[in-house]
């Protein structure tokens, strides 16, 4: 019985213990009513700090004068296509004159001598800035050769930094010539070309004192050199592949629009020298492609294979991503069986046969290139079969391989070419390459040559001026080699450290972050630009010609065909035994460059406003000009920067997988790109904050097409606050300043701390150049205060007075006459947009106000307690004329120190383009009267430092007339991240029962933002951290409660890293054989390189004479092209099995090469649709463990989470891109589901003199080089 009562007694006393236990811990439970009390207080109390902090009451009344007009986007549309178009006829205007200067001169003075002692302008020899020594360009010889000819060195010339040439030091009294380093200056053509193109000069002057807009002029010649004003130091690192014949400019204008089918023999007999040749012909005749042509390449030997399978049986567009693909097929292909080149003629005319009746692919020029070792006979039947019957059949361009090639494979194949109008050209060495794969170019423009009264206007697409794409792939490599030597040289320091898995996890994650970095930080050393060009043509019908000619099947001499002033003659005569040879040559191309951003400056984006803008689309539906237009990663250029579509950049909202564009959508890009004009609106998506924030939103688009030019303009305008915008009042002009203050100047209205937006066009002086736009505004202000003050005119083209009579020019002084400027348009010294300059004067003067302390403003002790609370603070305002003040309290030390990196408009000044700007205007339509509130982001690739955080609060300013509204300016402040995390939790500290609540470890307790970001949390180190990472289980209830909603954004402009195969010596068995192999390996290499070096220098050194630095120029760009050199020592060669063995394998990284792919990421956004029901839910344990509340006022989120349930298993929310993983590679996507596009309207592919023009050939000269084979005997002979 006494064991009974015991044990009844401590039942009892358990269970009063445990009724103890839950009483407690149901006194530390928050509830429903605490969170909502917290959020309001917090809410109230951040609103009437704002209140007091930006002043935005007396900023709303700032604006009570200004006027609502609406936003009319036809108009809009229209009014900046038209001033698009003016500032493009004075680009074409200038580039007409230029090219008519540059036909009268080669006219009249290319046959002239050139003196023994003339000097030029040499851009890779001038001067640095401000040396005062000159720099003589010809070294001294190293050696004697009887026939070596010094020549005089490059003139010498002072350099100065030019703000409107990028600050280059430039000199803009003459031009200067680029030779590539492949081209010889001193050859004969070449020179001539230099001499006479002398005089174009003058012309480049006019053109600049007239357009003082102009950017860099230039006249490209076939021959390779090119004269660019003004003159400047070329620079190239490591060396210069630069080579104007291959750059779209030049490409597009000197021909028509081309498809192109090359035919490369992979027979047995293609191995060694000859398959590495034939693939360096290939990847140069890609080089000379553009966006409006179409190509494939194909191997053949018994079948006919495409290099890129899903390429087969048709043409693909030469994009840079296209062309990057079939050259990298190049090194997958093998040499065996016997070529069949039925088979491949056949298959090649056949496919060109379908795009011909289909109006196809570039639906004008039509071209086969056959790169072989020989033929077995010419193949005349296919010809008859496929080719002769059209009025204009397809060219056929021969590329004879090998050095010993049969007389009959010469006959042959110069047969083919020359039957079917195209050229033919014999290539026995890798040097050579470049120079005769160009000679297709000229025959192409024969048609354009010999109709001579149309010049084609041809406009690139965008393009970056200061390199080549090919450089993206080898500074991608160099990086890796410095990492790679890096990560060698930290072994070797502390081998065990390295080894270790705290290491190699830090290590790993630095990779991961350089692979995904999104930032675009490097922009800037990029200028992006399209060009305008037209071609250059040679208005003599004859000329001697100089050709290697085969005698007897035996041996070559050389034969010269005289020139005379025959004209009107069908075919090439005889006079005095010498025969005359009819020519259609091509001088080069003219043109000028088009910065992107004169462009952008005329899109007036102070009339689009905030959240709006305005974008172009070429012919080709690719972007030339958006503001998400993304072309750089880690400060190298992407793959396929210049081939952007439009709707990879205007993101719709249709809720469809990546590339499952809708019908909706590609007839939209249709009309856009038949540059119609017209009006729609879509649904969209959009990201900011480096795409880590997303949002939803209804634009209007505006488009029409730009004339004389491939381009159309759209305009993109925000559906609900958009139609509106703020102006002036009309009575209040700039000059009635002067009279209302007594001549006092707006520029007293700008004392101190304001900033304007840097790329917007208030006023630009052409002579004059200043430190920052604020000194430029401040000039013209100070100007426009002056009596007598003209807003200036827009400029435009002087008449152009075509130069008529080509064919009867006979170099009289008529004709000289047509050769001087005909411009005489008085020079505007500066432009200004006078609605952009009204509007900011009136916001300046409208504002001065602010130029007033913080504490000064402060209407009451209360005010100024909250000031005093929490320490440094920064308030900002920014207007819709682009201008931002800002205040700091208390004042920044140093005031008026000259470094004002760290000022709030120097760091954010472009006002309505900003962030906080955009997310405020939008936030507006929400509650108009709540804060934006964010924090800098804490990611893996950019870590923050939270104890110097700050927290940016933004707030719309909106001026209305009763019936509408616009955006006026945003204010705004900034305070340090810990006194926001201390206010919230004194709040938070207090709760019904004051018992527990934030402070307690039973809760934790978050501010989160309307994209899912921490603001503030317990753990200082969660802030600016995604929520979704840190509670995955709460994220995920709140994104199926719909508090969040998923946003999924795809980035069509990212690039992947794939692994790069490399050869490993290592894995090679040397056995007898193999070291025979590498014997004779070593010894065909050595006679190559004597053979070379002998004969490369005596055959230049007697026939084109130049110095002893450029004997072999081609070897230098060959290499660099292959990038088999490096500035390091220790990884000049692959490493050898000994030293590889040396290092284990952790050391080694893995070579990767840049590719274009797609990337998705699911980024989140507060719906704000019935979002008190989804947020006044109860606590259920730990079923429902958390409260949200949203906090008044503002765009944060309450979270309140029951620390004592155990977090649920999940995935973890990351807003990380991810690869998009499709079947196909990215260009095989796009090839099988090809876009519209719209074909050019010049298409010049025939002219029926064509036929009378027999030159369609060029071989080596192998007579000339047969004494290497002795010397080659001796040398074998010495080391044998």
């Amino acid at each position: 019985m006494c064991k009974l009562v015991g044990t009844f007694v401590l039942l009892l006393l358990l269970s009063l213990d445990s009724r103890d236990c839950s009483a407690s811990s149901q006194d530390d439970k928050i509830t429903l009513n605490s969170v909502q009390h917290w959020a309001v207080k917090l809410g109230s109390e951040l609103s009437s700090f704002g209140e007091v902090i930006t002043r935005k009451k007396r900023v709303q009344e700032s604006f009570k004068s200004a006027q609502i007009e609406s936003r009319d986007g036809e108009k809009l549309v229209q009014s900046m296509a038209d001033d698009i178009r003016a500032m493009m006829e004075l680009k074409v205007s200038a580039v007409k004159r230029i090219v008519e200067a540059a036909e009268n001169m080669a006219f009249d003075k290319q046959s002239e001598p050139v003196p023994e002692d003339y000097q030029f302008y040499n851009s890779k020899e001038m001067d640095e800035p401000y040396d005062e020594v000159s720099i003589t360009t010809t070294a001294e010889p190293d050696f004697n050769l009887e026939n070596w000819i010094v020549r005089p060195p490059t003139k010498s010339a002072h350099l100065q930094l030019n703000a409107h040439f990028y600050n280059i030091p430039v000199n803009t009294n003459f031009s200067s010539v680029h030779v590539p380093t492949n081209v010889y200056a001193w050859a004969d053509d070449v020179i001539k070309g230099i001499h006479w193109s002398e005089g174009l000069d003058t012309h480049f002057i006019n053109n600049y004192q007239s357009d003082p807009t102009l950017s860099w002029q230039y006249f490209g010649s076939s021959t390779g050199f090119m004269r660019h004003y003004p003159a400047m130091k070329w620079r190239a690192d490591p060396v210069d592949i630069y080579d104007c014949r291959t750059r779209a400019w030049y490409m597009e204008a000197a021909a028509s629009p081309k498809d192109v089918v090359i035919l490369v023999d992979r027979s047995g007999s293609m191995t060694g020298q000859r398959r590495d040749i034939a693939k360096h012909v290939v990847t140069n005749i890609l080089d000379t492609l553009g966006n409006n042509d179409f190509v494939n390449v194909m191997t053949f030997a018994d079948t006919v294979e495409e290099i890129v399978p899903c390429f087969e049986d048709s043409l693909v567009q030469a994009t840079m991503g296209n062309l990057r693909e079939l050259k990298l097929g190049l090194d997958n292909f093998e040499t065996m069986e016997i070529a069949n080149f039925s088979a491949a003629l056949t298959r090649a005319f056949e496919l060109l046969e379908i795009y011909r009746n289909n109006s196809g692919g570039a639906n004008c020029n039509q071209a086969i290139m056959l790169v072989t070792d020989g033929v077995p006979y010419n193949y005349k039947e296919l010809f008859e079969k496929y080719n002769w019957k059209y009025d204009t059949p397809v060219r056929v361009f021969t590329y004879l391989i090998g050095r010993e090639v049969k007389v009959a494979d010469v006959r042959e194949v110069k047969w083919m070419a020359c039957a079917n109008r195209g050229f033919y050209v014999h290539l026995s060495t890798l040097a050579e390459v470049r120079e005769r794969v160009l000679e297709h170019v000229n025959v192409l423009a024969r048609p354009l040559v010999l109709q001579r009264e149309t010049h084609p206007v041809v406009w690139t697409p965008v393009y970056a001026n200061v390199t080549d794409p090919k450089v993206a792939d080898y500074l991608w490599e160099q990086r890796e080699r410095a990492e790679q030597k890096e990560r060698f040289m930290s072994q070797r320091r502390d081998k065990t450290h390295f080894n270790s898995e705290t290491e190699q996890n830090r290590r790993w994650k630095i990779t991961q972050m350089k692979q995904g970095q999104y930032s675009e930080l490097g922009n800037s050393q990029y200028q992006l630009m399209t060009s305008v060009s037209m071609p250059v043509y040679d208005l003599r019908h004859n000329e001697n010609i100089t050709e290697n000619v085969l005698i007897n099947e035996a041996y070559w001499v050389s034969v010269t065909k005289e020139h005379s002033y025959v004209h009107n003659q069908s075919q090439s005569v005889e006079e005095n035994g010498q025969k005359e040879m009819r020519i259609a040559r091509l001088l080069g191309v003219a043109g000028t460059d088009v910065a992107l951003s004169e462009i952008q400056a005329l899109m007036t984006p102070y009339k689009i406003g905030v959240n709006g803008y305005a974008f172009i689309v070429t012919n080709n539906g690719y972007i030339l000009i958006h503001p998400d237009l993304r072309p750089v990663y880690q400060q190298i250029l992407k793959p396929s920067y210049n081939s952007v579509d439009m709707i990879e950049v205007e993101l719709f909202d249709d809720d469809r997988g990546p590339r499952n564009f809708s019908k909706e959508l590609t007839a939209l890009r249709q009309e856009i790109i038949d540059q119609r004009t017209g009006n729609k609106i879509m649904n969209v998506k959009y990201h900011m904050d480096d795409m880590k924030r997303a949002s939803r939103a209804k634009k209007h688009y505006f488009w029409t097409g730009i004339s004389e030019s491939p381009f159309t303009l759209v305009v993109a305008i925000p559906e609900n606050y958009g139609r509106h915008r703020i102006t002036p009042p009309p009575n209040d002009d700039i000059h009635r300043l002067s009279l209302t203050f007594k001549n006092i100047s707006a520029q007293q209205f700008l004392l101190d701390k304001w900033s304007v937006h840097p790329d917007w066009l208030y006023c630009r002086h052409y002579e004059r150049s200043f430190s920052s736009p604020e000194e430029e505004l401040s000039y013209f202000l100070e100007r426009v205060a002056r009596p007598g003050w003209r807003w200036p005119a827009k400029p435009r083209p002087p008449e152009h007075h075509k130069n008529k009579g080509h064919e009867r020019h006979n170099g009289t002084s008529d004709g000289r006459e047509r050769t001087k400027a005909s411009n005489s348009t008085p020079r505007n010294e500066y432009y200004c947009d006078h609605g952009l300059m009204q509007a900011l004067v009136y916001d300046a003067i409208n504002t001065a106000w602010f130029n007033k302390s913080i504490t000064e403003s402060a209407s009451n002790e209360t005010a100024l307690k909250f000031i005093e609370r929490f320490g440094y603070i920064v308030a900002f305002m920014a207007t819709h004329s682009g201008l931002t003040r800002w205040q700091t309290h208390p004042p920044r030390e140093h005031e008026n120190s000259s470094d004002t990196r760290f000022e709030f408009g120097k760091q954010w000044p472009r006002a309505i383009d900003e962030v906080w700007y955009r997310r405020a205007v939008e936030q507006h339509y929400v509650d108009p009267l709540s804060y934006v509130y964010s924090v800098e982001m804490n990611t893996e690739k950019v870590p923050l430092n939270v104890s110097a955080a700050v927290v940016t609060a933004a707030h719309a300013v909106f001026h209305g007339d009763g019936h509408r509204k616009a955006p006026a300016a945003v204010v705004g402040y900034q305070f340090q991240h810990d006194r926001l995390a201390e206010w919230f939790f004194n709040i938070t500290a207090t709760c019904e029962n004051n018992k527990g609540c934030c402070a307690s470890n039973a809760w934790d307790c978050f501010l989160v933002d309307s994209n899912g970001w921490i603001i503030v949390s317990e753990d200082g180190n969660h802030t600016g951290l995604f929520f979704g990472k840190i509670r995955p289980d709460i994220m995920t209830r709140l994104v199926e409660d719909e508090v969040y909603k998923t946003i999924h954004v795809v980035d069509y402009q990212a690039v992947c890293f794939r692994e790069k195969k490399t050869t490993n010596p290592a894995g090679t068995l040397l056995t007898p054989l193999e070291n025979v192999r590498l014997v004779l390996a070593w010894f065909l290499a050595t006679s190559v390189w004597l053979y070379n070096t002998i004969t490369v220098g005596l055959a230049q050194g007697s026939v084109y004479t130049f110095d002893d630095e450029n004997v072999t120029p081609t070897v230098a760009y060959q290499n660099y092209e292959n990038d088999e050199e490096t500035d390091d020592p220790f990884l000049t060669k692959p490493p050898t099995a000994r030293i590889e063995r040396d290092f284990e394998k952790l050391v080694l990284i893995n070579r990767t090469r840049p590719t274009p792919c797609d990337r998705e990421m699911y980024l989140y956004q507060l719906d704000y649709s019935n979002l008190n029901e989804k947020l006044n839910k109860p606590l259920k344990e730990c079923d429902r463990p958390f409260y949200v509340q949203l906090v008044n006022f503002t765009n944060m989120l309450l979270v309140v989470v029951d620390a004592n349930c155990p977090k649920e298993e999940g995935s973890v929310f990351s807003v990380e891109p991810t690869e998009v993983l499709y079947n196909e590679t990215l260009p095989c996507l796009k090839h099988i589901h090809p876009l519209y596009r719209k074909q050019p309207v010049s298409c010049i592919r025939s002219h029926p003199e064509e036929s009378n023009i027999d030159m369609c050939g060029r071989a080596s000269i192998p007579g000339r080089n047969m004494f290497w084979i002795p010397l080659a005997v001796v040398f074998i002979y010495t080391y044998l």
